[in-house]
C-alpha cells in the first residue's frame, strides 16, 4: 500500500498556511488500492484514518520487498539455483551445520541465504565452491578447498613461508598437514585439492615463542583476524625471571609506555611465583611485535619461555607442539562472529 497516487482533493489551491493542496499538499490522498481497502474514507474518524496511514509501507520499503520477492523467485535475475549443483540441505549437512533433516527445517524457517537471497526450498541446488551460503547471517564454509587449521607452533620454528637460513617454517608444517589429509580435504591426488591448497600463517609468533597459530587459505577471515580494527584477545603464559610482586599485574593493566607507544593488558594473573622465577598469564588485544616480551622487560621480569594458549574463542587445549587440527564448524563460526563476518 502506498500513500502516493490518486488525490481525493483539488489541485492548484492553497491552504490557510499557504501550503499547496493536492498531489503534494496538506490533504490526505490514497490510491485505488487504498480506497478499496478503506471503503468509504469519509465514514472513518480522523483517528481511524491516522491508524490506517501508520500501517502503510514507505515506497522504498515496497520497492525493497518487491525486489526480494523477484530475486527469490525461481528463474529471477539473482536466482541462486544452480541446475548442476548439489541440494542445499546436503551441502549444509556436509559442512557440519546439522543433520540433513535438521538442515531442511532450518531452510524452511528462512534462516539460510545463498548469495544474499533467502532460500526456503530445501530442493534448491547450489554450487558449494562458488556461492556464499549463510545460516542466521554467519558464513558457512562449504568448499572443501577452504581450510583453517590450528597449529601448536614449537619454539625454533619460523613464522614465514620460507627461510633463507634454512630454519624450519610454519609453511612446511602446513604442507605436511595438507599432504596427510589430501583425501578428506578434497579430491586428493594429482590436480586435486591436496595439490592446490597453500596455507598461510594468520599473524605471527616470534621464533622462540610457541603456542597457538592459525594457518589458513580463507582470505577474508585471515584478513580480518590480522587487521588492527578487528584485533581479538590473545592469552599468553609466560615464565619470567624473578619473583613477581602483586604490584606488577596492576601496573601492566594500568598501562606502561614503550618505545612504540603506550600499552596495557586486559588481564594479568600470577599463576606461580618464587625467587628463581614466576608464571604469568597475560591477556591483551594488541598484535604489536614481541609485545608480551617487551612488557615483561619493562617491569623488570624478562621472559624465559612464552606460549600463546588462546586466540579469541579458540584454546590450544591438549594439542602437542608440532601437532595440527582443522577447526570445527562451530569454531569457524565463533571466529567469524568475533570479526563480524
Amino acid at each position: 500500500m502506498s500513500t502516493r497516487g490518486h488525490s481525493t482533493g483539488s489541485t492548484g489551491s492553497t491552504g490557510a498556511d499557504g501550503v499547496p493542496l493536492g498531489d503534494f499538499g496538506a490533504e490526505e490522498f490514497y490510491d485505488e488500492d487504498d480506497i478499496e481497502e478503506l471503503g468509504d474514507e469519509n465514514a472513518l474518524t480522523p483517528a481511524e484514518l491516522a491508524a490506517f496511514d501508520d500501517g502503510a509501507l514507505a515506497e522504498e520499503d515496497e520497492a525493497r520487498l518487491a525486489d526480494e520477492r523477484r530475486r527469490a523467485s525461481r528463474g529471477g535475475e539473482d536466482d541462486p539455483h544452480v541446475e548442476s549443483g548439489q541440494r542445499l540441505q546436503k551441502v549444509l549437512a556436509h559442512a557440519g551445520v546439522a543433520s540433513r533433516r535438521a538442515c531442511e527445517a532450518i531452510i524452511a524457517a528462512g534462516r539460510v541465504s545463498v548469495d544474499g537471497v533467502v532460500v526456503t526450498e530445501p530442493g534448491v541446488r547450489v554450487d558449494p565452491v562458488e556461492q556464499e551460503i549463510r545460516v542466521d547471517g554467519s558464513r558457512i564454509l562449504t568448499s572443501p578447498d577452504v581450510l583453517t587449521i590450528m597449529l601448536h607452533k614449537p619454539a625454533g620454528v619460523v613464522t614465514t613461508m620460507e627461510d633463507p637460513e634454512g630454519r624450519p617454517t610454519v609453511a612446511e608444517l602446513g604442507e605436511r598437514y595438507v599432504a596427510e589429509h589430501a583425501e578428506e580435504i578434497g579430491q586428493g591426488g594429482e590436480g586435486g585439492a591436496g595439490g592446490r591448497i597453500r596455507l598461510v600463517h594468520v599473524g605471527r609468533l616470534d621464533t622462540e615463542t610457541e603456542g597457538l597459530l592459525l594457518l589458513s587459505n580463507d582470505g577474508e577471515l585471515s584478513h580480518r583476524l590480522m587487521h588492527p580494527s578487528y584485533e581479538i584477545s590473545k592469552t599468553y603464559v609466560a615464565i619470567v625471571k624473578g619473583q613477581v610482586e602483586p604490584w606488577v599485574p596492576r601496573k601492566l593493566k594500568r598501562g606502561i609506555e614503550l618505545d612504540d607507544g603506550p600499552i596495557s593488558a586486559d588481564r594479568v594473573v600470577i599463576k606461580d611465583s618464587g625467587p628463581a622465577g614466576s608464571i604469568l598469564e597475560i591477556t591483551l588485544h594488541s598484535g604489536r611485535n614481541r609485545i608480551v616480551r617487551r612488557m615483561c622487560d619493562a617491569v623488570g621480569h624478562p621472559v624465559i619461555r612464552l606460549s600463546r594458549t588462546k586466540l579469541g574463542p579458540l584454546a590450544l587445549g591438549g594439542l602437542k607442539p608440532g601437532a595440527m587440527r582443522a577447526l570445527t564448524g562451530e569454531q569457524i563460526a565463533a571466529l567469524q562472529k568475533e570479526v563480524g563476518l
